[in-house]
């Protein structure tokens, strides 16, 4: 948990929704196309959505999560749209606080079920997802958002896997120790795709149990061999579509930080 001295809020003054913008563009670039402005951050909390931010203790916003409510397949849920952490503020269980905050808030509305997006190559994310907060897979989506202008998306495209979480957190902590426990049974689960120059995989169609390989730090590849971004999401998005469509579930990754690579586990459920 952060330290007592971060305050977790709505947010609720003009300067509260100004510095949520603020730091939007300090995440994903001042060249951000997809800002979330005051007015809809405002109107989506009296329409049951969440907008609230973590504050230092001299009012700093260090962090916020922004969602919205609505129906899906004729559901009443919660879309997650953003989380953000400030770069100083990072691994101090920041994030972690504000989506426990956006559960509680959430549950509390009677909705069973949070849904939000995220870039299946960001190994460190997928770790959070699945062994930590005990997400699930609902659905993969090519370009989900199009050109945004980030930096963070350059070379990368917008693919993203649609996860839902549930709000009872008894079930969402056993599907997480479940992903912990996984990593052991898919060792020697052969790859549904390939690292960039690799051999191709071997034949994976009906195995029980298969592996997705992804960069270990995908940050590091745009950096230093931005000329392999395109050819991972190339790999990762053939192999994931194809092993989703033949009815394969994702379980969870092994992700050991300061690794090249990481696998997603992936296994074929009736």
């Amino acid at each position: 948990m952060p330290p007592a001295d971060f305050v977790i809020r709505e947010l609720a003054e003009h300067a509260d929704y100004a510095a949520c913008v603020e730091l939007q563009r300090v995440i994903w670039g001042r060249a951000f196309t997809d800002v979330v402005p005051p007015s809809i951050l405002k109107v989506s909390q009296l329409l049951g959505g969440v907008a609230t931010g973590a504050f230092g203790s001299d009012g700093t916003l260090l962090g916020f999560v922004y969602g919205l409510t609505g129906l899906r397949r004729g559901e009443l849920v919660h879309w997650s749209d953003m989380l953000a952490v400030r770069p100083a503020a990072q691994g101090q269980g920041l994030g972690r606080a504000l989506k426990e905050h956006q559960r509680a808030a959430v549950r509390a509305c009677g909705i069973d079920a949070i849904y939000w997006t995220y870039d299946p190559l960001v190994a460190r994310n997928a770790h959070l997802n699945f062994a930590v907060l005990g997400a699930t897979v609902d659905d993969y989506v090519e370009d989900m958002y199009g050109d945004t202008g980030s930096d963070l998306h350059r070379g990368l495209g917008t693919d993203r896997f649609v996860v839902r979480w549930s709000t009872d957190p008894t079930l969402s902590a056993g599907r997480a120790r479940a992903a912990r426990a996984a990593e052991a049974a898919f060792a020697a689960a052969p790859l549904a795709n390939a690292a960039p120059g690799a051999a191709a995989p071997e034949p994976w169609r009906g195995e029980p149990r298969i592996r997705v390989v992804v960069p270990g730090d995908v940050t590091q590849v745009q950096r230093d061999s931005p000329d392999l971004a395109p050819a991972w999401r190339a790999s990762t998005r053939a192999a994931f579509r194809e092993a989703l469509a033949l009815g394969y579930v994702v379980v969870g990754i092994a992700a050991t930080p300061g690794e090249a690579l990481a696998h997603y586990l992936l296994d074929r459920r009736a």
